[in-house]
């Protein structure tokens, strides 16, 4: 795969790739791509979110050893951690959690999410844009053109981001998962929507030293004023381009190139990626590990307006939250507490910065583990009752929603659906239960396939 289909995580077609070719004369690391972000400004006009950080636990964290500790239950169920007390009189979560136990008033969490689909690929689809995949219950379907837009390539194709900027940005991967057949997760790109709504696509490891963003790169260590005088080489290509030209999206190129080359050249755009300028202070506050630092570099990038970050846990080489085995070690050493640490100084650091009124956050897998332990000290996928989290704009923090039985095994009260937790997301980003989009043939769709939970949204 070419670094032009790599930086946005898509195939592009024959022809995106023929008129991607004049970028490369340019020395550009970038796609043709810069089309994806030709959206309209056509943002709603209630919610007061003006940006979005979604954290997908890619993999389906235990809700029982994170939010929804169960003391109570017998030991098979409850395993090895400990409920501590939040900032919320009454309220807590597991032991593991220490930085959301202290910004439980910031956060709403929902213990009753629920669905019946145990695959991860379709149920992350359900999860990332809020629709039922093409094809549910199944790890084997790969991500298509049927599936429904991630809720970032919605935002991206309803909200402008500053010029040069994308609309819509994932890191540091595209969510795979090794033992499913379809490979990737459906759901993270825009589907239907089109490729001109897709992600950019942040690749690596942001905590390493000298990492760089690829395609931000020049290549061949190309000079700014060396770009910029070849733009003229471009008016060459016109007379072999005028079939691609006579297309909509080819009579836009020249466009596209131009947004290449400020992306390229301009220092606010790379300033909004250049995460060695945080201080070192900041960067230990978040954790100097790859997921820390993808939330540090979100942060950035969401500050500087792009609408929506989509941060996935990344690939750990150990199968992420799916903790099918040895999941109190896992939990305990590799997984909680970096997330744990990051979301606590992102709340933190929007606050500080008068940005947390005006930033939705989404902190959710696809599903839960089981309350039974197994025989390899793990927990098998649950999709019938598991936990999430909200806060940020919009949200009323020290919430607490729904509840599961005394297993955690079913929602006892309150059941909230991917699509409900999905609605209220939307809710707070302003975009209303009546919306639709067009799909590429002009058929419209619904955005919502749920109700928001209103009991979580301030009045």
């Amino acid at each position: 795969m070419s670094m032009l289909n790599q930086q946005f995580g898509t195939a592009l077609p024959r022809r995106s790739l023929l008129q991607a070719g004049a970028c490369s004369l340019l020395g550009l690391g970038l796609p043709q791509l810069l089309s994806h972000q030709a959206v309209a400004s056509a943002g709603g006009s209630f919610g007061s979110a003006k940006r979005c950080i979604f954290i997908f636990l890619w993999g389906g964290p235990s809700h029982i050893d994170t939010l929804d500790p169960k003391p109570e239950a017998p030991t098979d169920i409850r395993g090895s951690f400990s409920p501590i007390n939040t900032s919320v009189p009454g309220v807590q979560v597991s032991e593991l959690l220490p930085n959301i136990a202290q910004r439980m008033h910031d956060v709403a969490v929902i213990r009753s999410l629920n669905h019946t689909d145990p695959a991860h690929l379709s149920s992350a689809h359900a999860a990332l844009t809020g629709q039922l995949a093409p094809v549910p219950r199944s790890d084997a379907e790969p991500p298509s053109e049927r599936d429904a837009p991630h809720i970032g390539s919605v935002v991206a194709r309803l909200r402008s981001a500053p010029r040069g900027l994308p609309g819509f940005v994932t890191m540091p991967w595209i969510a795979y998962h090794p033992a499913a057949p379809g490979g990737q997760a459906p759901g993270q790109r825009a589907g239907w929507l089109g490729h001109n709504y897709d992600p950019m696509l942040v690749e690596g490891d942001p905590s390493q030293n000298q990492w760089r963003v690829p395609a931000l790169q020049l290549q061949d260590a190309l000079s700014a004023e060396r770009l910029s005088s070849r733009m003229q080489l471009l008016t060459d290509l016109d007379a072999q381009r005028a079939a691609l030209n006579a297309s909509a999206s080819g009579l836009a190129l020249n466009g596209f190139q131009q947004q290449a080359t400020e992306l390229l050249t301009s220092p606010r755009v790379r300033e909004a990626f250049s995460i060695d300028q945080e201080t070192e202070e900041t960067r230990n506050r978040y954790g100097r590990n790859i997921h820390g630092q993808c939330v540090l570099l979100a942060r950035r990038l969401s500050e500087r307006g792009v609408p929506l970050v989509c941060v996935n846990w990344h690939n750990d080489g150990q199968n992420f939250w799916d903790t099918h085995g040895n999941n109190f070690n896992r939990l305990k050493n590799d997984l909680c507490p970096p997330s744990d640490q990051a979301l606590g100084a992102l709340i933190d650091d929007l606050k500080s910065r008068g940005l947390f009124e005006e930033t939705a956050i989404a902190w959710v897998g696809e599903f839960g583990r089981s309350p039974k332990i197994n025989g390899s000290a793990g927990r098998e996928h649950h999709p019938f009752c598991f936990s999430g989290l909200l806060a940020g704009a919009g949200i009323r923090g020290g919430s607490v929603f729904g509840t599961s039985d005394s297993q955690g095994a079913y929602p006892a009260s309150d059941p909230v659906s991917q699509h409900d937790y999905m609605a209220t997301l939307l809710h707070v980003l302003g975009v209303s239960a009546e919306a639709t989009l067009a799909d590429r043939e002009d058929r419209p769709h619904r955005l919502y396939a749920g109700n928001a939970v209103r009991d979580i949204l301030r009045a």
